[in-house]
């Protein structure tokens, strides 16, 4: 868009622009810079615009965005110019990704990347590496307190071995994906130790008070992210005889986005990881990127612009790259992650479905579908230009994330229903398998969270306990059900490292003094590679899961259907055991139908009954299961589905 006062000082700044990058060949980066100037000049004035030095400000952010475009290499580039053209690529049902800790999956990187061929055996083409920049050994939260954003933690590698990782997956076309954690920096990085040695420019870049008159005002109405281990939103520095704010854990120091500066810098950060090969970007903790006195810091529209800035910079430097919104937030804000007022994602492209998550959750421990139905009724569509993550299991525990609104229209007391399912998970419900614990216990209002691995949480740790092969079936069974749930829901399916082979809890955390407090540490397990040799012995757990896994992937990507373009249609049933939905392909007539029994009792379905003008079943027609290949029990019309068992019915007419 051209408006007169932003492209006159687009004007003023292009004259300003150091010599060294104004004799570089920039037209692409020109053209784009153009194109979004506008966008990026009314976003940086509506934060930044009564700030003296918001000229300057600009022009540095600019520079930054030029350097980084003569720094990228001219085979980025050229995938920036394929994807500009092509710019649904991420919408489609070939991508199927998994998540790892790299010393969790293998020893460090070089071992990691001699297992490249194991994401192909699966079929998974989008690898997301968990934390590996440099942090503080025995405080780093899981990686997340990262003390150097441009080195890689000794411990697992250096920044020539990713760059390599990088390009090796770009040959087997697939993606990679790192975290950049935007909100807070360990109190051990750079910037931090400046501060604390008076240096202004750096306090600058952090929350630092001199006494607890604000901190306190914060105090009344922020919630507690870690209430067990890190009570309160703020910590005394012995040194600086200041407080700072510390939302998450005592040693993370919340960056300061009210200063350009540090907007500036970690955008230099984004797009230093851009330039060495990533292709997507997961910035951790977005919805707490802006602080306010007065409510809760999380989801305010101040963190929307910053996102929407990080966004419109990056498409001028390197338009390839893609961003996850790490925000497990309700479903109402979640989609605001996507961008807030726009057709195409003006944010991030990707988010967690979280709600989905916790949903699915809900009926492993009821047996039923009713909040799952209820759940998935009421999330909010997302934009066009924009995908899910979906998943069951991730490096973090599980919140219950769906309102209340949702769990009373679904025929539950919402304080008791969350009561239950916590009770159930954390093995204290009469008959429960599960071999959950309970994280982030508050006290003051009786929340909790949970920790575990999909196999343990879902009863297979006990029956393997007890060596009853019945209950064995049922759990592997189980397992395979959520994640055709996940591989057809519309999005794309993320697998947790160690579940496509079954890994149970890992209690060896306990013996560990920097991970004892942490009880995440469960299931953020250290690979068997012997056990999962076993995925290659017919009749094993590994085997019958991992063979699964292999097979949805496949007739995933054969179909277009499950491609993500707002194409699914919730089926209303009447058997509450059971959830139906279609995938709608507009290029073909016959939608798919999805159907899942999570009872452990057979269920069934009378096929004329389907309420949806978008399927009728004839009796002429051949019905065919695209998971198996075979046709599904029937009787006469009526569809037979037996303990967690799962159907992706087309017919051939």
């Amino acid at each position: 868009m051209y408006e007169q006062l932003s492209h006159s000082i687009l004007n003023e700044i292009l004259d300003e622009l150091k010599p060294e990058i104004k004799e570089q060949e920039l037209s692409h980066f020109y053209t784009r810079l153009g194109a979004n100037f506008y966008s990026l000049f009314s976003l940086f004035q509506k934060l930044y615009g009564k700030r003296k030095d918001f000229k300057q400000q600009l022009l540095n952010l600019v520079e930054v965005m030029a350097r980084q475009y003569i720094l990228r290499s001219p085979e980025f580039k050229k995938i920036d110019l394929a994807k500009e053209k092509d710019f649904n690529w991420f919408l489609s049902q070939k991508w199927v990704g998994m998540t790892l800790y790299v010393d969790g999956f293998a020893e460090d990187l070089k071992d990691f990347q001699s297992k490249l061929d194991y994401f192909e055996e699966l079929g998974v083409n989008l690898i997301h590496i968990m934390p590996i920049l440099e942090c503080p050994k025995n405080a780093s939260d899981g990686g997340y307190a990262i003390s150097n954003y441009r080195k890689i933690n000794e411990k697992v590698g250096d920044l020539e071995i990713i760059k390599n990782i990088a390009q090796d997956l770009k040959k087997r076309d697939i993606l990679l994906v790192l975290d950049i954690v935007v909100n807070h920096t360990s109190n051990e990085h750079e910037w931090a130790k400046k501060a604390r040695q008076g240096d202004q420019k750096y306090q600058d870049y952090y929350y630092i008070f001199k006494n607890r008159e604000i901190p306190d005002m914060f105090e009344k109405t922020l919630p507690e992210v870690f209430p067990q281990t890190a009570p309160g939103n703020f910590t005394y520095d012995q040194k600086m005889e200041k407080w700072v704010m510390t939302v998450f854990n005592n040693y993370q120091w919340d960056l300061n986005y009210q200063n350009p500066a540090v907007f500036i810098e970690m955008l230099d950060i984004l797009l230093f990881w851009a330039n060495q090969g990533v292709d997507i970007l997961r910035l951790d903790a977005v919805a707490f990127l802006w602080k306010k006195i007065g409510g809760s810091s999380q989801n305010e529209h101040e963190a929307h612009i910053l996102l929407q800035l990080f966004k419109d910079c990056c498409q001028v430097t390197a338009p390839a790259v893609l961003f996850i919104a790490e925000a497990i937030v309700a479903p109402v804000e979640i989609v605001k992650y996507f961008g807030e007022d726009a057709i195409n994602a003006k944010e991030c492209e990707i988010a967690y479905n979280a709600t989905f998550m916790a949903l699915l959750w809900d009926a492993v421990a009821t047996k039923n579908a009713k909040l799952l139905r209820q759940g998935i009724r009421n999330l909010p569509a997302k934009l066009e230009r924009a995908t899910w993550l979906n998943y069951l299991r991730c490096h973090d525990d599980i919140g219950l994330g769906f309102t209340d609104e949702d769990i009373f229209q679904a025929g539950y007391e919402p304080r008791s229903h969350r009561s239950f399912l916590l009770n159930y998970f954390s093995g204290k419900f009469e008959n429960t398998a599960a071999r959950g614990l309970l994280f982030g216990q508050n006290s003051k209002n009786n929340d909790a969270r949970i920790s575990g691995t999909l196999t343990s949480l879902i009863g297979l740790e006990s029956a393997l306990e007890n060596d009853n092969k019945d209950k064995i079936e049922l759990a592997i069974k189980h397992i395979i059900l959520l994640h055709s749930m996940i591989f057809a829901f519309g999005g794309i399916p993320l697998i947790y490292y160690g579940d496509e082979i079954g890994t149970l809890n890992d209690y060896s955390f306990m013996g560990n003094l920097s991970k004892a407090n942490d009880n995440r540490w469960a299931h953020r397990p250290k690979i068997d590679w012997k056990k999962a040799q076993l995925r290659k012995v017919p009749g094993t757990i590994q085997s019958i899961i991992f063979s699964a896994l292999q097979t949805m992937i496949k007739v995933r990507k054969e179909i277009r259907a499950f491609g993500d373009f707002n194409n699914r249609e919730l089926i209303n049933l009447d058997n509450s055991h059971l959830l139906a939905f279609l995938r709608l392909d507009p290029q073909e007539k016959n939608p798919i139908l999805i159907i899942g029994n999570f009872d452990a009792s057979y269920q069934y379905l009378d096929l004329a009954d389907l309420d949806s003008n978008m399927l009728k079943f004839n009796d002429d027609e051949d019905i065919i299961d695209l998971y198996s290949g075979e046709p599904p029990t029937m009787f006469k019309n009526q569809l037979v589905l037996s303990p967690f068992r799962f159907y992706w019915l087309s017919t051939s007419s």
